[in-house]
């Protein structure tokens, strides 16, 4: 089959990882059948393996250069014609092991081995932060550019993307593989020639938009047989000439988590102009006509679906408010619409936390990864409606062309698989969207962090001063500080409490983000005070500066809980990494979003009955209120998850660019 053939081919077919999840009887099996898939795969068989791995490094350390070189080849001209017999992989990653050592002063230690065997495996491999993700992923990557059909190393930005690839290539090419990588930046012509390498290192966000660019490209063409004839028929005008991406075959992601589950839901959009006077001039007029609409008066707020609905009073003032407007604001349905659009913009939607305002725009603000989006835009006027509020242009709704979540992009890949610091929670979750089990792969070293109980609070007051203090302390003893916080309000509020205190801190969040590498690396140096929002720097080591660890560590302080526990776990795993010493605490209170959100009525209770007390409250019962809403936001995003997939499915059948395969 010709490249432009099977190119085609892979972007018309389904993967069996795309079919519509089971229901009935179906679901029970296949939840069986994954805690079948799970027994199978325990961690003491992949470790035994790994060691067997390990022990025939002597076979290969003393080859020459040229001689492992020869060796590889002649491996990867097996794997290419389909001979990939256990013995073959065990002793590939033997002789990658060995190129690592001598390309990039590495050796996959045992547990590393252990994790990509979990990867090849089709799994997900749990790694804790700091155990060298990065050179395990070279091991099954290399294998699969072995194969021949291309494959995606998927991680969570531009920077990690390049810093990967290019830390890695000499491995790649010791191996006899090209290795490349996509930025944002990328034209076209070098799009192309990226995705032609065995081994392509990029993000969610590119690689998906490029996949969606492919398909408006092919246009009506529905199945292999229409492409050849199109091809034959239009020659360069049928579309698979301008294609960039030469498959969807093998990925292997970095931060699972994060990008399948924390952004599964996030719709990748291609979309264009569509001015519209009338729409932008309605999108103004509703944000005044929510102005004068009085909360519980004219409006209730569901702060846990994030819902605004209007009372008879409400609804009869909107009414009258509208009545000398005419037009589109005759019509109660398309008023109500527009002004609720415009109030869940004032309730929901608040500057330096959802968004921020650069160069007279809005621009979003990622919730999971505190970095911002100045090229994304909220759907169904919600942009414009916070452009609205804020008296800025507003500009009208793009048309949309083409539409797809990363949750229903990453099921189409043949073959799947991931490594992150935090999966175990979601195993359950992994298996029924996407069947990769979850396998937890022990530290190389014994972790010895200490995580103290959360500290609860009635008020941000009382808990932004616990903050500071603890600080302090840890600051007077000449212990690193690393601080987590949700929002860039939050971060910037932190800072000035430092700095009123004389401490000197480093704030990273969406607006201060352009050295977000350096200064996670720096994180770790004797009394650095580091302020950061979420997991800004993931993928970034953090060690130890000189004496700091005989001081106790890196000390790490949650300023909330967030709304999934892996989240949590992700943050206080930036310290005690490889066997350093480390600390982390939550320091919560009774008026954080999570709790308002998920328990309003037993947080109100709480909160009554503390008052603006100043003291600490933490009480066992208190504690398990945060827990308790924790597994209430990680349920209803999980339904969410499952809502958006079905949706997606069913767009897919009738929306989409193709009809099902048979």
């Amino acid at each position: 089959m010709s490249t432009a053939a099977s190119t085609t081919w892979q972007m018309l077919s389904r993967s069996p990882r795309g079919k519509e999840l089971p229901k009935g009887l179906d679901a029970t099996w296949d939840h069986a059948a994954g805690l079948a898939r799970r027994l199978t795969l325990h961690t003491r068989s992949y470790l035994a393996r790994a060691r067997r791995i390990v022990a025939l490094e002597d076979q290969y350390k003393s080859l020459a250069d040229a001689a492992l070189r020869g060796k590889l080849q002649d491996l990867r001209v097996a794997f290419r014609r389909g001979r990939d017999t256990a013995e073959h992989l065990d002793h590939a990653y033997a002789m990658i092991r060995e190129a690592a050592q001598r390309q990039v002063g590495m050796k996959p230690f045992p547990v590393q081995v252990a994790g990509a065997l979990v990867m090849a495996d089709g799994g997900i491999a749990e790694m804790a932060t700091g155990e060298g993700k990065t050179l395990t992923a070279t091991l099954p990557a290399t294998i699969a550019g072995w194969r021949g059909q291309g494959c995606h190393v998927v991680t969570a930005n531009d920077y990690l993307a390049k810093r990967d690839a290019e830390t890695m290539r000499n491995i790649y090419r010791t191996c006899g593989l090209r290795c490349d990588f996509l930025e944002q930046e990328t034209p076209p012509p070098q799009r192309k020639l990226a995705y032609q390498a065995d081994i392509t290192y990029c993000t969610n966000k590119e690689v998906s938009a490029d996949y969606l660019r492919d398909r408006l490209a092919l246009g009506r063409v529905k199945s292999l047989p229409e492409a050849l004839l199109a091809k034959i028929a239009k020659g360069a005008g049928s579309g698979t000439d301008r294609l960039v991406q030469r498959s969807l075959f093998y990925a292997i992601v970095d931060e699972v988590d994060s990008i399948l589950i924390d952004e599964a839901v996030t719709p990748l959009i291609i979309s264009g102009e569509a001015p519209n006077a009338e729409q932008v001039e309605a999108f103004t007029e509703a944000a005044k006509l929510a102005a004068q609409l009085e909360p519980k008066e004219h409006y209730k707020v569901n702060p846990r679906y994030r819902e605004v609905e209007f009372t008879p009073a409400g609804r009869r003032k909107l009414a009258e408010l509208a009545r000398p407007l005419g037009g589109v604001w005759a019509g109660a349905r398309r008023r109500e619409e527009l002004v609720n659009q415009a109030l869940t913009a004032r309730v929901f939607y608040q500057l330096e936390k959802q968004y921020v305002i650069q160069e007279e725009k809005v621009v979003i603000v990622d919730e999971f990864t505190g970095r911002l989006m100045p090229d994304r835009e909220w759907r169904d006027g919600l942009h414009q409606a916070v452009s609205a509020k804020e008296n800025l242009e507003v500009q009208a709704p793009k048309d949309t062309y083409a539409r797809i979540s990363f949750q229903r992009f990453f099921r189409l890949y043949r073959r799947l698989c991931g490594m992150t610091g935090t999966a175990a929670e979601a195993r359950a979750e992994f298996w029924q969207i996407y069947h990769m089990p979850v396998v937890v792969i022990p530290t190389n070293r014994p972790c010895i962090r200490t995580k103290a109980p959360d500290r609860v609070f009635a008020t941000e007051q009382a808990k932004f001063t616990a903050i500071v203090e603890s600080i302090e302390a840890m600051h007077r003893r000449g212990r690193p500080v690393l601080i987590g916080t949700r929002s860039v309000r939050a971060s910037e509020h932190l800072g000035r409490l430092l700095e009123a205190r004389g401490l000197d801190c480093q704030i990273l969040n969406a607006v201060r983000h352009k050295e977000e590498a350096e200064i996670v690396a720096q994180a770790g140096q004797s009394g650095r005070i580091t302020v950061a929002t979420n997991m800004a720097g993931r993928g970034t080591d953090i060690k130890l500066g000189r004496g700091v660890a005989e001081l106790g560590g890196l000390h790490v302080i949650a300023t909330e809980r967030h709304e999934a526990g892996r989240i949590d776990r992700q943050l206080f795993g930036r310290c005690a990494r490889q066997g350093d010493p480390g600390s982390a605490e939550a320091i919560v209170c009774l008026e954080d979003e999570l709790v308002e959100r998920h328990t309003p009525y037993f947080s109100g209770v709480l909160r009554k009955r503390h008052g603006q007390a100043m003291e600490e409250i933490s009480t066992k019962w208190n504690r398990r209120l945060f827990d308790h809403a924790q597994r209430k936001a990680e349920r209803q995003a999980l339904r969410q998850r499952k809502g958006v997939l079905k949706n997606d499915d069913w767009l897919d059948e009738y929306l989409g660019f193709a009809g099902r395969e048979h």
